[in-house]
Order: C-alpha cells, then structure tokens, then sequence
C-alpha cells in the first residue's frame, strides 16, 4: 500500500486544498473535502485503523479488499479557508451520489438550481414568522424519498430546543415547501424509526402535516436573509432563540 502521507515539504506548499476520493473500480469520485497536511490520507488510515460504519470508510474497505487503492486526487490547493470551503461546496454538488455526511457549505441555499426555480426563490415574498419554528434545510438527493421521510430524518440538533418550536418548516434553496407538527423527538435508531439506518448522535421527529391555515401562511415563502448566512453549514436552523 502507498505510504499514506506527504514527503516532507510538499504539505506546506500545498497550504489548504480540495481533495477528491476516486474508486479504482469504476473511475467514480465518492467523497470530497477540504483540508490541509495529509488530512486527504487520513480516511484511509481511519478505514484501516477504526470500525466506523460509515458508507465513505465501507466503499475504501471494499477498495481495499480488492487489492486496489483509492486515488487521492487533488483538486485545488494553495486556498485560503474561505475560498476552500466554496470550491468544496461546489465540487460537492458537481459529484452526485457521494458519501459525504452533509452537503457542501451553503449548498441548500446557494447551490445548483434550475433558472426557473432560481426567479421563484428570489421573486417570492419574504416569511414573518409568527411561531416558534425549526427549519430543514432537505437535500436535493433526499427527494428521492418523500417530503416527510426526508425533512423528519436524521439531524444533529438540539432535542430539548428542537421540542419547543410549534412547527418544523422545510426548505429547499431558500423557500418553505412543507410544513409539519412535531409530536416527538427521538434518537435517529431503527427502534424509533423502523426501516431507517441508525445514525449515532442524531434524532428525528414523528409527526404530521400541519393544518392548513398554517401551510398557508408559509408555504411558497422565502427564508428570510438573516436565517440564511452565506457560508453556514448547519442545515438546522430557528425562529427562535
């Protein structure tokens, strides 16, 4: 196997970059990030040296079982940390289908949209919220699934705050496309959440749709620009402090 690190030297010249995973197998790219040093190696070493159960360090096991190696590509180097996080984001949305966790910064809000659906963001009117709310930010890949799989399902967030919005508001690129009632919060594990991959540290909601009167007052809106800070990776935002 390759030596998993930089000769001396070549790190510092590289200063913070933008990294591709590619899998020998069939020339498919399944994770990107940013880093500096041999941040690039250490998924390796981690698939290596850890039992982690992620579907990234599953697909390098699998590389590696087959007596191949990954091909650690560099994209873009010599960045400064803001620079490197919005080439991440849209090296990110050019490759879908990755093993990344989360998107890339600002993907939910700023990322790739159609021309049309670019004008109706822009061009609707403004949310004023009246109620304590949570809003989602819903990746585009989990649409895949319905609206309510993918809004309830699994976030890293505050369970206690979480629990005291009176509505969870899903967005997408900026606009609120549904609407929901919380009745519970719960651990992200296949007790709570039948059929669903447990994810550690995580939790979702068991719910309803709200009633209508509600939708109606936020349905086609757009996200306020305070609650949409260029360059914010959470796609767990409030209403509410």
């Amino acid at each position: 196997m390759t030596e998993l690190s930089f000769p001396p030297g070549v790190a510092e010249k590289l200063k913070t970059y933008v990294y591709r995973l590619i899998d020998p197998r069939n020339g498919e790219t399944f994770y990107v990030g940013k880093g500096q040093g041999d941040r690039v190696f250490a998924h390796c070493r981690a698939a290596i040296e850890s039992d982690e159960p992620s579907n990234k360090l599953k697909r390098i096991r699998e590389i590696m079982l087959s007596n191949l190696e990954v091909a650690h590509v560099i994209h873009r180097h010599g960045l400064d940390d803001a620079t490197a996080l919005e080439v991440e984001a849209a090296v990110i949305d050019a490759y879908p289908g990755l093993t990344n966790a989360v998107v890339g910064t600002g993907s939910s809000d700023f990322g790739p949209a159609h021309s049309l659906e670019i004008i109706a963001r822009y061009q609707a009117e403004p949310a004023e919220f009246q109620h304590k709310a949570v809003l989602i930010n819903v990746n585009v890949s989990a649409t895949e699934t319905s609206l309510y799989e993918a809004t309830r399902y699994a976030w890293k967030l505050n369970p206690a705050k979480a629990k005291r919005a009176e509505y969870v508001l899903a967005t997408r690129f900026g606009v609120i496309i549904a609407v929901y009632i919380a009745e519970d919060w719960l651990p992200a594990t296949s007790e709570n959440f039948p059929g669903r991959e447990p994810v550690h540290g995580r939790f979702g909601f068991v719910g309803s749709e709200a009633p209508e009167h509600i939708s109606n007052r936020y349905l086609g809106k757009r996200v306020p620009d305070e609650f949409r800070k260029r360059g914010a990776a959470n796609p767990i935002r409030y209403t509410f402090e």
